[in-house]
C-alpha cells in the first residue's frame, strides 16, 4: 500500500490483500478507509451472506464467495487471485482482527512471501452492540466466544469463571446456534456461581442490519431467552445498572450535583 501524498489518499497495489472489516453490515458503519479500498479493489472475496450485505454499490465488482465452513478455502482464495495481479479485498463482518479472518490470513500468507497484507479495522459488534444499549463498556471489560468449533468447551468455561472472578463486563460472542442452542443458559449458570441474579445484562440481535432488536434483563432471566448466533450478550460488572431504560457501566468519576460552572469576572 503506497500513499498518495497529493491526493492524501492510499494507493492499492498488485500483490496486494487487503482483509477487510466491513462492521455489522450497512455502508453507514463502514470505515471511510474500508468503503475506498473495496472501491479500489479488482475482486472481492467473502463469505456468501457478506457479500449480499454490500449491497448494490460494488456489485459491478467480481465477487467470489464460499459457504460457511469453508475459511481456508475463502483464504487461498485470496491468494489465487493476488498471484494473477489482482487487487484483491477480503471482508470479514465487524472487525477482521476480532474473531475474523486476519489472523487465518497472516498464517497461510507464510506460503505466500511475494504477498503483502494489510487489515482495515471495521466496527466490531461489541462496539455497536454496547451503543444500542447505552454505555455498558465504560470500564474494564473483556470478550469471551460461546463457539466451540475452534475453542474446546473447557477452556470456555475457564475463561468465564476468570472474567467473573475479575468483575469484567462480559461481551459474549456466538451465544447460540442450531446446535448449541443451551449454550447461553450453560454459560449462564457458570456466571451465577459468584454473580448476583439480579445483575443487569443486555442483548443486542441483529446489529446495523434490518430488524435490530436491543433488550435489557437480569442475569437470572438471561439464562432463560432464546437468541441466535446474530446475538451479542453484555453482562454487567458490579459498576453496571440500568439509568433511565440504559445499559450503563460507571467510570468512577465523581459527580458534584447541581454545580454553578457560571462565575462573574
Amino acid at each position: 500500500m503506497q500513499w498518495q501524498k497529493e491526493s492524501g489518499r492510499c494507493v492499492l497495489m498488485k500483490n496486494e490483500i487487503y482483509i477487510v472489516g466491513m462492521g455489522p453490515g450497512r455502508e453507514e458503519m463502514m470505515t471511510g478507509e474500508a468503503i475506498y479500498v473495496l472501491e479500489q479493489a479488482d475482486v472481492i472475496v467473502g463469505y456468501t451472506t457478506y457479500l449480499k450485505l454490500l449491497g448494490q454499490r460494488f456489485q459491478g465488482k467480481e465477487l467470489l464467495d464460499t459457504p460457511m465452513r469453508q475459511e481456508e478455502e475463502r483464504c487461498r482464495l485470496c491468494f489465487q487471485e493476488a498471484e494473477k495481479g489482482k487487487r484483491v479485498a477480503l471482508v470479514c463482518s465487524g472487525d477482521a482482527g476480532i474473531y475474523g479472518l486476519a489472523s487465518l490470513m497472516y498464517e497461510i500468507g507464510r506460503e505466500y512471501p511475494e504477498t503483502e497484507l494489510f487489515v482495515i479495522a471495521g466496527i466490531t459488534a461489541a462496539s455497536s452492540g454496547a451503543a444500542a444499549l447505552g454505555a455498558p463498556l465504560n470500564h474494564d471489560f473483556c470478550v469471551v466466544s460461546l463457539s466451540d468449533l475452534l475453542t474446546p468447551w473447557e477452556k470456555i468455561e475457564k475463561r468465564l469463571e476468570a472474567a467473573a472472578a475479575g468483575d469484567f463486563v462480559i461481551v459474549i460472542y456466538n451465544p447460540s446456534s442450531h446446535k448449541r442452542k443451551d449454550y447461553l443458559m450453560r454459560a449462564c449458570n457458570i456466571l451465577l456461581r459468584s454473580i448476583e441474579e439480579e445483575r443487569i445484562c443486555g442483548y443486542v440481535e441483529n446489529i446495523g442490519r434490518e430488524g435490530t432488536m436491543a433488550a435489557i434483563c437480569t442475569l437470572k432471566q438471561l439464562k432463560e431467552r432464546e437468541v441466535n448466533m446474530f446475538t451479542t450478550v453484555f453482562i454487567g460488572s458490579s459498576g453496571s445498572e440500568n439509568i433511565n431504560g440504559k445499559f450503563v457501566t460507571r467510570r468512577g468519576y465523581k459527580i458534584e450535583k447541581n454545580i454553578d460552572i457560571c462565575r462573574d469576572n
